[in-house]
């Protein structure tokens, strides 16, 4: 059921969601994404961290690099709710944090397939230690995350138009 002030029909909601959603296709097509992108990277940071802290707290935190995912999330949502807001935050320090996010995430993967590798019968036993040992390609999601962080400070500002 659609909810519409004073009797309405909802077709001015209608309208309102048709042009922001146009409005949202023309900045992507122009490369005006910066402060879209650097939210969405604050927030998938959050929600991907949260998972690595579950998934990380359930192994015991068994190895001190377990926490270095943990550790190098604040900052990187700090940068992308601050390039929300604005352009130099978007131009220098989301670079650098989502840079030191995606190598956080390139190092879980080398640590992971490490794990993998330690497991009794290494690599030569993979159908049973891939699925068994750490998730292989669980850090590439922080992988991704930083590199949508490192996409949209190179992206240019959206324009507010009416």
């Amino acid at each position: 059921m659609l909810l519409v002030g004073k009797g309405g029909s909802g077709s001015e909601g209608t309208a309102k969601a048709e042009h922001l959603t146009e409005r949202a296709l023309y900045d992507v097509a122009h490369g005006r994404f910066e402060r879209s992108l650097s939210g969405l990277t604050a927030v998938a940071a959050l929600v991907t961290t949260a998972e690595i802290y579950f998934e990380h707290y359930k192994a015991s935190f068994g190895n001190k690099w377990m926490w270095s995912p943990i550790v190098v999330t604040p900052p990187v949502v700090v940068a992308g709710v601050g390039g929300v807001f604005s352009r130099r935050w978007a131009k220098s320090w989301l670079p650098i944090t989502a840079a030191i996010y995606t190598a956080n995430g390139l190092m879980g993967e080398y640590l992971h397939a490490r794990g993998v590798a330690r497991k009794p019968g290494g690599w030569k036993n993979a159908s049973y230690n891939v699925p068994m040992g750490p998730p292989i390609a669980a850090p590439g999601l922080m992988c991704m995350v930083g590199g949508m962080g490192l996409l949209a400070s190179i992206l240019r500002r959206e324009r507010f138009r009416s």
